[in-house]
């Protein structure tokens, strides 16, 4: 390969996925198949019970079921095609369709910040000021919040393409890596990265720290509100809630801080591919499982969709 503007756009990289294990090819394929299908049918069957229960359309369920529909988008940019490459000799990926991936991959990733901001802010709003809560997430704002969650995410997620679209790539292309990762990218980049790194950069300040902050002062405030609360029960239930969102935002916000903050090279390549695995794999599936198993309204709701079935 040759550098230059041209080869880049004919270029095809070769993604080594687990190849580190071989003998484990088959066990690896079965979790990961299992996993995704788990998480496709977990989020479908949530965004259904949030639609067919008029108990459950609030502006909570109605972020809820949002975050569902991202969910399976987010895991459907990655898991498909690393289930594919599995039984393949040669993992072969197109320039034109890790660009494609990378795309969706952040765009996703992005809006998913704003998502998981905006829901904080829905249990502010509503354990902080529940008498003023129905007028203040009236049914405009909520949609607005979710079209601004996506156009503020695919938008960071165009500019960062359009940074890597001027990088140039004439060596290797060999990615250790079973997604076109940007860090792994810079890696095999010869030309100047700096615009590229400070957009990443950029970006992660904008979108991951303001999301955390947002997050952390809402539940600063929700966890001072729960302290005040007399009923034992009520504040069972209220800590409940909030604490399967503080879930979810934990292991989705931690696990990337953990693979963009460390090196990518020697024996961190493997812990970051790990850790990439839980972000982009396990996150997507467990959201509808603990918000499910620690949401007494939604169990309420699958018993009045079983009795509705079996009557």
């Amino acid at each position: 390969m040759t550098g230059g503007r041209n080869s880049t756009k004919t270029m095809t990289f070769i993604l080594l996925g687990f190849s580190e294990f071989p003998k484990l090819t088959t066990v690896l394929f079965s979790v990961f198949l299992g996993i995704y299908l788990i998480t496709v049918f977990w989020n479908m069957g949530l965004i259904t019970l949030i639609r067919i229960d008029s108990r459950l359309h609030t502006p909570m369920y109605f972020f809820l079921s949002n975050l569902s529909l991202l969910d399976i988008c987010y895991a459907s940019t990655i898991a498909p095609r690393m289930l594919s490459d599995f039984f393949k000799k040669h993992k072969f990926i197109s320039y034109v369709g890790c660009t494609m991936q990378y795309f969706f991959f952040w765009g996703m990733g992005l809006t998913e910040c704003c998502l998981l901001a905006a829901m904080a802010y829905d249990r502010y709003a509503a354990v902080c000021n529940p008498l003023l809560y129905t007028a203040i997430m009236s049914p405009i704002l909520c949609v607005q919040m979710v079209a601004g969650s996506y156009l503020a995410g695919f938008f960071g997620s165009f500019i960062q393409l359009c940074a890597f679209l001027q990088l140039h790539f004439c060596g290797p292309n060999v990615i250790n890596h079973f997604f076109c990762d940007p860090p792994q990218l810079l890696i095999l980049s010869c030309s100047d990265s700096f615009i590229f790194k400070v957009m990443m950069t950029m970006f992660t300040v904008i979108f991951g720290f303001t999301s955390v902050l947002v997050i952390m002062i809402s539940y600063g405030h929700i966890v001072a509100a729960i302290l005040k609360i007399s009923s034992a029960e009520g504040r069972s239930k209220t800590f409940n809630t909030c604490a399967s969102h503080m879930a979810a935002v934990t292991l989705f916000f931690g696990s990337g801080i953990f693979v963009y903050m460390h090196p990518n090279s020697g024996d961190f390549q493997s812990q970051n591919k790990l850790a990439s695995i839980l972000y982009t794999v396990i996150t997507p599936m467990l959201n509808p499982l603990v918000y499910s198993l620690r949401n007494k309204e939604i169990k309420d709701a699958l018993n009045r969709w079983k009795k509705r079935i079996f009557s």
